[in-house]
């Protein structure tokens, strides 16, 4: 019984073990997936562009929304401009951050697989030894 929970154990590490890489390859390939989208713009940049973008829209929205509102007048096209832009840029972010997260699960995946795989082997011998007896 305990060779079959031990192979099990094995088994399962090695599918999280696979499991880890493959979201480790994943999310860098989402990263460079997200940078060629943004392209002029850098990663390391996009949280200073959407924090300019949010306040330029914000202004706009201070003077303009009122207006809005009550119907008094259309967006204008600046403000129209800003908000898709605050909004792509704050869906960039988000995928960024998703493909941090994914990353982050890879490894605990690993780790984790390699703990399984440790711990099937580890029952393994164990099963194969022979029962020590103790003689009263």
């Amino acid at each position: 019984m305990n060779r079959c929970i031990a192979c099990i154990l094995a088994l399962l590490g090695v599918a999280s073990l696979v499991f880890g890489i493959i979201f480790i390859i994943q999310s860098n390939s989402g990263k460079q997936v997200v940078a060629d989208e943004i392209n002029p713009l850098v990663l390391s940049e996009l949280n200073a562009k959407y924090d300019a973008v949010k306040a330029g829209q914000q202004a706009y929205a201070a003077t303009e929304e009122p207006l809005i509102q009550t119907g008094q007048a259309p967006p204008s096209v600046m403000y129209d401009y800003l908000s898709a832009q605050r909004g792509l840029l704050g869906l960039a972010k988000a995928d960024i951050a998703l493909a941090g997260f994914v990353q982050m699960s890879g490894i605990v995946d690993i780790v984790i697989g390699v703990g399984l795989i440790l711990a099937g082997l580890g029952l393994l011998k164990q099963s194969k030894s022979p029962a020590k007896t103790t003689a009263a």
